[in-house]
């Protein structure tokens, strides 16, 4: 957005930054497709994808949804197929607060529609009943991003945005490419290496963070060490004062300073005779 607002060029992945997708999600949140908004959003459903949802394609013990058809535009108008590829055909993890949005939109669904409502109804309708169409969820959107007054980005980079904003939230790029319903993870990478500012700071401070805290570690086990050391030779030195403490005035016997040498040679005197004095013989 920062590149768009000096240049006026529109970059290949043009996505609003947290701050201001929270802002766009408080605008419409009395919008009656508020929950599908968030979905795109937060999961990077395709605007075809999101129309196709049925209830019977949430699963809420597993936190689930199912992509298992798509709304598209045919000979015969707007019809339900298979996803755009197999890889498409997945299913996407609901963390419990967009669980508890739906069950929200199910419950409005429900009073609306009263005893026609099916579980195999599209889980996003118009104010007639109807499915949405996906290029009605287009002209919608850009009309409602037009109204917040945030840079202008269309529907289909709330899709890149959730990319972003996973990555950002540290998930793996093959989690992301999962998610998205990517055949290849080259598609992922080459579409995403291009990324806000505020992620290459992050894995900056990540690093250093790693190596910061390994040093602490390391400067805990050589303090210990030291201290263990310090300790252990506190202990001899007091020892050997101990020692010599308790040997003051007392004689010192048995010293020799090399094999062969006489004691006192070293200024160690030997120790007094012992027993009757020795008598010279007389000649």
């Amino acid at each position: 957005m920062a590149a768009w607002r000096r240049t006026g060029e529109r970059p290949a992945v043009a996505v609003w930054t947290v701050e201001q997708l929270a802002e766009f999600l408080a605008f419409v949140r009395d919008d009656r497709l508020f929950a599908l908004w968030w979905l795109i959003a937060l999961r990077g459903l395709r605007r075809a994808e999101v129309a196709g949802l049925r209830w019977i394609d949430l699963d809420t013990d597993r936190r689930e949804l199912t992509i298992a058809r798509q709304l598209v535009h045919t000979d015969h108008g707007l019809s339900p197929c298979p996803p755009k590829s197999a890889s498409s055909q997945r299913g996407i993890a609901l963390d419990l607060d967009t669980l508890r949005l739906l069950h929200r939109h199910e419950r409005a669904q429900r009073g609306e529609e009263g005893n026609d409502w099916s579980p195999t109804d599209p889980m996003f309708t118009r104010e007639n009943g109807g499915a949405v169409d996906p290029d009605y969820l287009t002209h919608r959107f850009h009309k409602l991003a037009l109204a917040s007054g945030l840079p202008p980005v269309r529907l289909h980079d709330l899709r890149h945005g959730a990319a972003t904003l996973s990555l950002a939230a540290g998930a793996d790029l093959r989690v992301v490419q999962g998610m998205l319903g990517h055949a290849s993870i080259v598609l992922t990478a080459d579409t995403y290496t291009s990324v806000p500012p505020q992620l290459y700071h992050d894995s900056a401070r990540a690093t250093a963070q790693l190596v910061l805290q390994a040093a602490r570690k390391t400067t805990r086990k050589v303090n210990k060490r030291a201290r263990s050391y310090v300790t252990h030779m506190c202990l001899t030195v007091t020892h050997d004062q101990t020692t010599r403490l308790q040997n003051r005035g007392k004689p010192q016997v048995g010293v020799v300073g090399r094999p062969g040498l006489e004691p006192g040679t070293y200024g160690l005197k030997a120790p007094p005779p012992t027993g009757p004095p020795i008598r010279k013989a007389k000649n």
